[in-house]
C-alpha cells in the first residue's frame, strides 16, 4: 500500500466561509502556540485575518470563490498539505459549493485529517500524532488509473 510521510512540522490549510471566519480566527488564536510549530496556508481573506491576529506569516491563495479552494485542493493532491481545517457554514448556500465539495473530496481521497468544525479541530490538535512524524496510508489508485473508459 502506498504511503506519504507527514513530518513533525505539518503543513496546515485553514479555510472558512464568511459566517465562520470569526470562529476560525478565535480558534486559531486560542491555538496560536500549537500553530506556531507548523506552516500555515489559507485562502485570501482568511489568510490576511490570520496573519493579523497571529502576528505571523501565512501562505495566502486567492479567495475561495475565485479559485483559492482549488489551489489548496491541488496542493493536497500533490502531497503538499497535511491537514485541512475548514470551518464551513452548513446553513448558508455558497456560490462555489462545487469547489467546496471538490476540496473535501480531495482531502478524503488523499487521507488527510480534516476538521469542518471547532470540536474536530480541537481533537486533531490535541492528538499526540500532531507532534510527531506520521506515515499516512494511501489508497492504491493504480487500478483506477488503468481502467478503460468506454
Amino acid at each position: 500500500m502506498p504511503t506519504r510521510k507527514m513530518k513533525v512540522r505539518k503543513r496546515i490549510a485553514l479555510v472558512a466561509h464568511d459566517h465562520k471566519k470569526t470562529d476560525l480566527i478565535d480558534w486559531a488564536y486560542f491555538n496560536r502556540t500549537a500553530l506556531a510549530k507548523h506552516e500555515l496556508f489559507a485562502t485570501g481573506t482568511t489568510g490576511k485575518l490570520l496573519e493579523d491576529k497571529l502576528d505571523r506569516p501565512v501562505n495566502k491563495f486567492l479567495s475561495g470563490p475565485l479559485g483559492g479552494d482549488q489551489q489548496i485542493g491541488a496542493l493536497i493532491a500533490e502531497g503538499k498539505i497535511d491537514i485541512l481545517i475548514f470551518f464551513w457554514d452548513p446553513m448558508e448556500a455558497q456560490p462555489h459549493d462545487p469547489d467546496v465539495k471538490a476540496l473535501l473530496r480531495l482531502a478524503v481521497t488523499w487521507n488527510i485529517p480534516t476538521a469542518c468544525d471547532r470540536a474536530t479541530a480541537d481533537f486533531i490538535f490535541t492528538s499526540p500524532l500532531i507532534l510527531d512524524d506520521y506515515t499516512v496510508q494511501l489508497e492504491d489508485y493504480s487500478q483506477y488509473l488503468k481502467r478503460k473508459i468506454k
